[in-house]
């Protein structure tokens, strides 16, 4: 009884770290792609929702990747026939995140990329080098070994946040936001 009272305690403590961070405006964070192309968040995507994924350890980059495949079938890739016109119109970028003396590491991270990642993928993986401090305040980054998402309406502004490991759950509740 004692561990479910936690459990359900620390859940709620997540819970409200995500409402802190719905109805502000995401941080500016300038990202680059594995073609070196620049991408300001949140300026270059208003206009549509968008959907983030930030990773700041190797643990967390690994969560982070789960999400890859199902957000790719969900929101990206192209369907044909009679479901061609039920698609998304919505910016979706995963975002490791290179930060302290990790931020060297960026340019092998871009290369293994290349090598390892579907291409299909590649255009929607952006990567950010710099100072974690600011972002950690903003989006209450709490547990490093997790990944955090964000839906983001046209203007920039924060709608859902979530974090964690890949959920059908969690990817309804994402599309439940964007439609």
């Amino acid at each position: 009884m004692k561990h479910f009272v936690l459990s359900l305690v620390m859940m709620i403590m997540g819970l409200a770290a995500h409402a802190q961070v719905v109805g502000k405006m995401f941080p500016a964070m300038e990202a680059e792609s594995v073609e070196d192309k620049k991408v300001k968040l949140p300026d270059d995507v208003k206009g549509k929702y968008t959907l983030l994924g930030l990773a700041y350890s190797k643990k967390s980059e690994d969560e982070l990747n789960s999400w890859f495949q199902p957000v790719f079938e969900k929101f990206i890739q192209k369907t044909n026939g009679l479901m061609s016109g039920f698609g998304y119109d919505v910016n979706v970028y995963f975002v490791p995140m290179f930060t302290g003396v990790n931020a060297a590491a960026t340019g092998t991270a871009k290369r293994k990329a290349l090598k390892n990642i579907d291409p299909q993928l590649l255009p929607y993986i952006l990567f950010y080098r710099g100072e974690l401090k600011p972002y950690k305040e903003a989006l209450d980054f709490e547990k490093k070994d997790i990944p955090y998402f964000f839906v983001l309406d046209e203007t920039g502004k924060i709608v859902y946040a979530t974090s964690g490991k890949f959920s059908t759950t969690k990817l309804d509740k994402v599309e439940e936001v964007i439609e």
